[in-house]
């Protein structure tokens, strides 16, 4: 039997073309997420066509990127030009890595689209090293605009998989719940406001 395609999926071919128009908030995050990557062993969850992972692969000492979408994969595999950067289909609740392996993990806007995002933020704890960070960058769609609300109407008749409407102290909030110490956080301006959290696990 074929297996069902995941809005995911049927959206592979023209995510680069939508993500162009956060074109300046990711600019900015790439260079806030550069120096944290720095000779860093990097795993990235919800790396979709690989935007951010090719875009900071040449600070970085290796990166794993992955995505549950087979689709997503195959798009970020198709100008892959680094051997620092490898692309695989990986279930972010059910991760193949032992603990401690990495020294960044970073999730960019996923949490928000995922069910129990707690228990993605569990295994990041999991396979990140004690002394690692957590960059967590997220939608936080209850503070958008007119326009925007209006933009997050139709994308939900499209099938978008919207879990969590966070503010972003709501989003802060969460994560300090669930084990981590933000460290730092801003809010970048998108279509819809981007909250960048760079994050330590919390002591116990």
């Amino acid at each position: 039997m074929k297996e069902r395609k995941t809005f995911w999926d049927k959206n592979a071919g023209r995510y680069d073309r939508f993500m162009r128009k956060a074109r300046a908030a990711y600019d900015e995050m790439y260079a806030l997420i550069q120096p944290i990557v720095r000779h860093k062993t990097v795993l990235e969850l919800a790396s979709g066509t690989g935007l951010i992972a090719k875009h900071i692969v040449n600070a970085a000492a290796h990166i794993e990127a992955t995505d549950a979408s087979a689709e997503m994969i195959a798009e970020a595999k198709r100008d892959n030009q680094s051997a620092k950067l490898h692309f695989s289909v990986q279930d972010m609740f059910r991760l193949p890595y032992a603990d401690k392996s990495f020294d960044v993990v970073i999730v960019s806007n996923a949490l928000h689209i995922v069910p129990q995002p707690e228990k993605a933020l569990a295994e990041i704890h999991r396979v990140l090293k004690d002394d690692g960070v957590l960059i967590a960058p997220t939608f936080t769609h209850t503070e958008n605009s007119f326009p925007g609300k209006v933009k997050a109407f139709f994308m939900k008749l499209a099938g978008f998989p919207l879990h969590s409407r966070w503010t972003s102290e709501e989003y802060l909030r969460f994560l300090r719940q669930n084990g981590w110490t933000v460290r730092k956080s801003v809010v970048l301006k998108a279509s819809f406001p981007l909250t960048y959290a760079e994050c330590e696990k919390t002591e116990v």
